[in-house]
């Protein structure tokens, strides 16, 4: 295994002190440990080596061995979740964290940073900024189940990485398209005395060219991910710089079959389809008797008495 590669891993991390797990790809370790089967599937994941995917220790290891291997890596908690930080422990007002999270527990997000509540007396509240797991160190077992050539599965396996189990139709293509070049004056024919505005204008030429294309059929799901919106050109960057690629195109289906506003009837109070209602308005509209010039002088009126 080198760096680059990409490689299918099944994993399972639990923290060293407690066994508390961490991550797996295992359906039976997340059967057995009772984690909610409908948020995720389980099965061993496509990473590429190198690329910060797994954290270093792990991915060092892996390195070192051979399609078949396993093996076992603790991590240190400081290259793992950070070691545990007292101040990161604050006391802020209770008005900053929304009236639903003020319990002990609960998890909030306070001027960009994540925490969870300690304790609320009053109207101020103790509020955790650490990691949930910072200062636990993390005990990775692993077994590497293959390499992955194909450059579909590699897509696949990213885009299972970025966003979790949404269902993506893609496909690779090589497109040829034109493209237009400026082509470069002779310098003999140019005299460095020669004005600006007498130069020749510049010559241009059409090539063909081909463009390594992933196109990628969205699922409907994910038109109001905010995960997925924010971080879709970071993603596409990505796809092309580990998949050699020129572009990646992201198609998105809207159909009229509902969506955020239901169509518009719902959330517009039936906008679409009242037909007598549309007509009432617009005879209301039409027998509304409406000065324009009336309403300005009114306004000049009543700023000049202020």
């Amino acid at each position: 295994m080198s760096e680059d590669d990409f490689v299918r891993l099944a994993y399972t991390a639990r923290t060293v002190d407690g066994g508390q797990l961490v991550d797996t790809t295992s359906q039976e370790v997340a059967e057995e440990e009772g984690v909610d089967e409908d948020e995720q599937e389980f099965e061993p994941r496509v990473i590429t080596l190198g690329a910060g995917h797994i954290f270093e220790d792990v991915e060092e290891d892996v390195m070192g061995s051979e399609v078949g291997d396993s093996g076992s890596v603790t991590v240190a908690a400081v290259d793992a979740f950070g070691e545990y930080d007292q101040d990161e422990v604050r006391t802020i007002s209770a008005e900053k964290i929304p009236e639903d999270d003020r319990y002990p527990g609960a998890h909030v997000d306070i001027e960009g940073e994540h925490g969870h509540v300690e304790t609320i007396i009053g109207g101020r509240a103790r509020v955790d900024f650490n990691h949930v797991l910072a200062g636990e160190d993390i005990e990775y077992d692993y077994e590497i189940e293959g390499i992955v050539e194909d450059r579909t599965e590699r897509a696949q396996g990213l885009l299972g990485m970025f966003i979790g189990d949404a269902d993506f139709d893609l496909w690779i293509e090589t497109d040829e398209e034109e493209e237009e070049t400026v082509i470069a004056p002779d310098e003999e024919e140019i005299d460095e005395n020669t004005p600006a505005e007498e130069l020749p204008e510049p010559e241009t030429e059409v090539e063909i060219v081909e463009k390594e294309t992933l196109y990628l059929e969205a699922p409907p799901q994910l038109q109001f991910d905010q995960q997925w919106m924010f971080q879709k050109n970071q993603i596409a960057q990505q796809l092309m710089d580990q998949l050699d690629l020129d572009r990646v195109i992201v198609q998105e289906t809207i159909d009229g079959s509902g969506g955020m506003f239901g169509g518009m009837g719902g959330m517009m109070g039936g906008m679409g389809g009242g037909g007598e209602e549309l007509e009432e308005l617009e005879e209301e509209l039409a027998d509304a008797d409406v000065d324009a010039d009336e309403i300005v002088e009114e306004l000049d009126a009543e700023g000049e008495a202020e």
